[in-house]
């Protein structure tokens, strides 16, 4: 195996998995394709709850004291939020997503294309197992948790596919991207992180993945993709608290 081969799979799942959901999608009627995406939904609150629950790690607590995990996670959301923000991250997706459109000439309404482009990268990259993974690859570590997550991928995009349309194909774009760029620096920076800062990391992301649940379940359109610098800021409060104790 080779660095980056379990993001070369990913990519793959993601095509192949988008190519059958489309081909089922007209098949399927209306009311069949909002339970799928509603099913997605819960699915992905409860990853992202699993997720979260780091946040009680150990290795965490035992790192940052036990009241300290959950202002991180806190802290990380309002910085990375309020960065996020004011770089407009979500609306750059948006944008990347009509831009896609327009260059594959993709059919059907913009708005679709770009909210099923949108939502299926952001639920595709977010998770835990994109940066654990790719982090995992890079190092040497082996590929089996990137692996895992292609498969879970590939049936999700065949669901995301058939309900949102052509635009989750696009997402393989994004997924290649972010979890080349992961695994590209877990080459580099070696075994860098401690587990405290990846428990951090995860309990963020699981929360970010469940404002993604949310959003898919239409209760309301959390711009998540606004809070991925929250991603960057949990490992840096991390070490700010452990040097400052």
């Amino acid at each position: 195996m080779f660095p980056g081969f379990g993001t070369l799979v990913n990519v793959i799942t993601v095509i192949v998995g988008s190519s059958i959901g489309l081909l089922l999608g007209h098949r399927l009627p209306q009311r069949t394709r909002d339970t799928v995406t509603d099913a997605l939904g819960l699915v992905t609150l409860l990853i992202g709850a699993l997720s979260a629950i780091e946040v009680t790690s150990a290795a965490l607590s035992d790192a940052v004291g036990s009241s300290a995990p959950v202002l991180i996670v806190l802290g990380s959301l309002l910085i990375g939020g309020i960065a996020g923000s004011l770089i407009d991250i979500e609306r750059r997706l948006e944008g990347f997503g009509v831009w896609l459109q327009f260059r594959f000439k993709a059919k059907g309404s913009q708005a679709r294309f770009v909210e099923a482009f949108v939502s299926s990268s952001l639920v595709f990259c977010v998770g835990p197992l994109t940066i654990l993974g790719s982090l995992s690859d890079g190092l040497g570590l082996g590929t089996d948790q990137l692996l895992l997550k292609a498969t879970l991928d590939g049936f999700a995009s065949i669901a995301f596919a058939a309900s949102l349309g052509v635009g989750v194909m696009a997402s393989a774009l994004a997924v290649g991207v972010i979890q080349g760029s992961l695994t590209l620096v877990g080459v580099l920076v070696g075994d860098f992180l401690p587990d405290p800062h990846l428990a951090a990391i995860t309990a963020t992301g699981g929360l970010l993945l469940v404002g993604v649940g949310i959003r898919l379940l239409q209760l309301k359109a959390i711009p998540v993709g606004n809070l991925l610098p929250a991603l960057v800021v949990a490992p840096l409060l991390v070490q700010l608290v452990v040097v400052l104790r």
